[in-house]
């Protein structure tokens, strides 16, 4: 039964991988606002004070991701290697790991709130109740950390619809609660803030257990704690090796966007407005390469852990050729319908005709953006984790934010010349990571030693 299980694992096709991917991504997107949607409708200071403090939990998930994301790449290598012991052990220790990461920023957060939110010179009108909704979800972020990891492991085995499904009713939950502790229908307390940052606890909370649940059910053979009586070094060594230099990458990539922020703000505000709009609508775009990079990136991590290097190295081409496709032809989609998708946001016909520009020249910019997120991903999954790093920092702070800020502030191009920016660093680091998959150094770097007798 187990050994159907693995080769039912190696032979999973892309779109079985990939359209749960895209629709777990999709309902994150889409409903991670609904806090802020529905708090509209009860106070514009506590949209604000809710805003302020996702902003700081967003950078804290980021940080979840870097032990989810080696767990990810080593479990796909170990299931297509046929080692599902020393993938159990790294299910283990993975989850132990976050959970204790988890708790340790959640302590932070909790106690450190009023610091934090001072720092970001908050108006004292929004100060109370971000300081509520930022202690009640940060202080259970550890929740956040588990549930990532835990949909990692599932996710690695294939099992990818399990991720989607727990995802759909979480969001429905927290959706329900909203509407209960905000309208107070059927005399249910308005609770405002409060109320919305229990409704995001308590369908993460439940969201667990299902994950958990999910894991016990879909993960045959016992997860090995007792091995643990010794530090786990070699596993915690094999996490760390994946996951900070792709922690490395996250971070350089958000910090320079804020740089870029910052050159777009002294535009005005019609640029800045602009901006939000048009990558709102940009996002529906680069789900699809999102999701395609993560299928991906299981299937090339099952193909290198069982030495099947020819079909990872197709897979990866294969998949960026579909991105590449699927990316220009919503860009076209969305960029005949740009004005009166951007009408929806606006009425100010300078945004209108702005944002339209800027998606007519996101066709150049999506492709590029592909090649990044399906060969980096593919170079992850093969072990070849640090060059995308080097190049990718190298080519966001020299490329595209100096270029944004000399087209865009110094030649006067404003966001044009910040869009152009964009499409240079995309489409360099993509050619570069592209150039790397077809040398197969990734060949000789995978983490899993095939030697190993399978358990």
């Amino acid at each position: 039964m187990n050994n159907s299980k693995e080769k039912k694992a190696v032979k999973l096709t892309l779109f079985a991988l990939t359209w749960p991917i895209f629709i777990e991504i999709f309902l994150h997107m889409l409903m991670g606002n609904a806090d802020t949607l529905m708090l509209s409708q009860y106070d514009d200071n506590a949209v604000a004070s809710v805003g302020v403090a996702n902003q700081l939990l967003n950078l804290i998930i980021v940080m979840f991701g870097f032990i989810a994301t080696g767990t990810s790449i080593l479990i796909a290598q170990y299931i297509g290697a046929k080692q599902k012991q020393e993938a159990n052990k790294i299910s283990v220790v993975s989850i132990l790991a976050n959970l204790f990461f988890g708790l340790v920023l959640s302590l932070v957060l909790f106690i450190f709130a009023p610091a934090i939110l001072n720092a970001m010179n908050l108006p004292p009108e929004l100060m109370e109740s971000s300081l509520l909704y930022l202690r009640i979800v940060g202080g259970f972020a550890f929740i956040q950390a588990l549930i990532m990891t835990v949909a990692a492991i599932v996710r690695s085995h294939g099992f990818t619809k399990d991720a989607m499904y727990v995802t759909v009713g979480m969001n429905l939950i927290n959706v329900i609660g909203n509407y209960f502790f905000i309208f107070g229908p059927f005399g249910f307390p308005i609770l405002g803030v409060t109320g919305v940052a229990i409704s995001t606890t308590v369908s993460r909370f439940i969201g667990l257990i299902a994950m958990f649940a999910i894991l016990r059910y879909r993960i045959k053979g016992n997860l090995p704690i007792s091995f643990l009586r010794k530090f786990p070094k070699r596993e915690m060594k094999m996490l760390l090796k994946i996951g900070i230099p792709s922690a490395g990458e996250h971070l350089s990539y958000n910090t320079s966007q804020v740089a870029i922020t910052f050159f777009i703000v002294s535009m005005g505000t019609v640029a800045l407005t602009t901006k939000v709009y048009t990558q709102n609508l940009m996002m529906f775009i680069l789900l699809f390469s999102i999701a395609i990079g993560q299928g991906t990136q299981i299937l090339i991590g099952q193909y290198v852990g069982a030495e099947k290097l020819h079909e990872a190295y197709k897979r990866c081409l294969k998949s960026l050729k579909i991105a590449i496709f699927v990316s220009i032809g919503m860009a076209l989609i969305i960029y005949v319908f740009s004005k009166p998708l951007l009408g929806i946001f606006t009425d100010n016909p300078d945004i209108i005709t702005l944002g339209s520009t800027l998606i007519l020249l996101t066709i150049i910019l999506e492709p590029g953006r592909a090649f990044n997120l399906v060969v980096i991903n593919s170079l992850r999954a093969a072990g070849d984790v640090k060059f995308p790093v080097y190049v990718g920092i190298m080519s966001m702070w020299g490329i595209a934010v100096t270029l944004s800020y000399l087209l865009g502030v110094v030649f006067g191009l404003g966001l044009i010349g910040v869009w152009i920016a964009f499409i240079v660093d995309e489409w360099l680091r993509g050619l570069l990571m592209l150039k790397r998959w077809k040398s197969k150094k990734w060949e000789t770097m995978s983490f899993v030693d095939n030697k190993t007798e399978a358990s």
